[in-house]
């Protein structure tokens, strides 16, 4: 089976500043059908009419859950669009020091994950590199934090975050298995520095390695920064991952 292929928006945040449906209009142009948005929830009627004149589908969608005192907004707004999977992409590096902090998030989650089945959603974690290089007992913080989890609750590795964290993220998604229901793929130097990513398969990242291991995850293409082009790099990872992914 063919995997999923989308996109995160934010590769692409500012040409959706200037005109959200131009830039989504352009993604399909490049034969993407598939988006992953952020702030959706601020902009549930720009990103609805987007999607509807572009035919494209959101599978999944990137919201700030865990730390709000009003998440049924986000599920409202995810509903709306299509969304399936709310993704909370960001807990600071401060709050994955302790294995107290990381069981306090952990049972956040799991209570997001409940309320979001109330809407019909699924409800998630993603990733950066601080999750993997910050170590409890001789692990990974984030697995900590999984095995507290409930088995319903989604993982979005990214792919890129946990390598440069530290971790060997074949074998990293080989072990959380088929919770991980997306991947962020993404390439270039192992380095904060984000100007340095690059199309899938143009660095050193395992891209290949992560693909194969998680052969069930819908596929994510993001860049956080690029220095040409972003729709020109997108496209490349796409055509990158027509080739080499099946």
């Amino acid at each position: 089976m063919t995997p999923t292929v989308s996109v995160q928006l934010y590769s692409v945040r500012d040409a959706i500043a200037a005109d959200l449906q131009g830039a989504v209009a352009r993604l399909a142009e490049i034969g993407l059908r598939n988006v992953e948005p952020y702030g959706f929830a601020e902009r549930v009627d720009d990103y609805e009419r987007a999607f509807s004149a572009s035919g494209i589908s959101a599978p999944s969608g990137h919201a700030a859950v865990i730390d709000s005192d009003e998440p049924d907004r986000y599920f409202e707004a995810a509903v709306r669009l299509g969304i399936g999977t709310v993704i909370d992409p960001l807990v600071p590096t401060e709050r994955w020091r302790s294995a107290d902090d990381v069981a306090k998030t952990a049972d956040r989650v799991n209570e997001l994950t409940a309320r979001a089945a109330g809407f019909g959603l699924a409800f998630g974690y993603h990733n950066h590199q601080w999750e993997l290089a910050n170590q409890i007992d001789g692990r990974h913080a984030l697995l900590g934090f999984v095995d507290r989890l409930d088995d319903s609750v989604v993982l979005e590795i990214d792919t890129f975050w946990a390598s440069v964290g530290g971790a060997d993220t074949p074998a990293l998604l080989r072990t959380l298995g088929d919770r991980v229901r997306f991947i962020h793929v993404k390439d270039g130097a192992l380095s904060d520095d984000t100007s340095l990513q690059r199309p899938a398969g143009g660095g050193a990242v395992d891209v290949a390695g992560a693909l194969a291991a998680a052969p069930q995850a819908t596929r994510v293409i993001e860049f956080d920064a690029y220095a040409g082009d972003v729709f020109e790099g997108i496209a490349q990872s796409f055509a990158w991952l027509k080739e080499n992914d099946s």
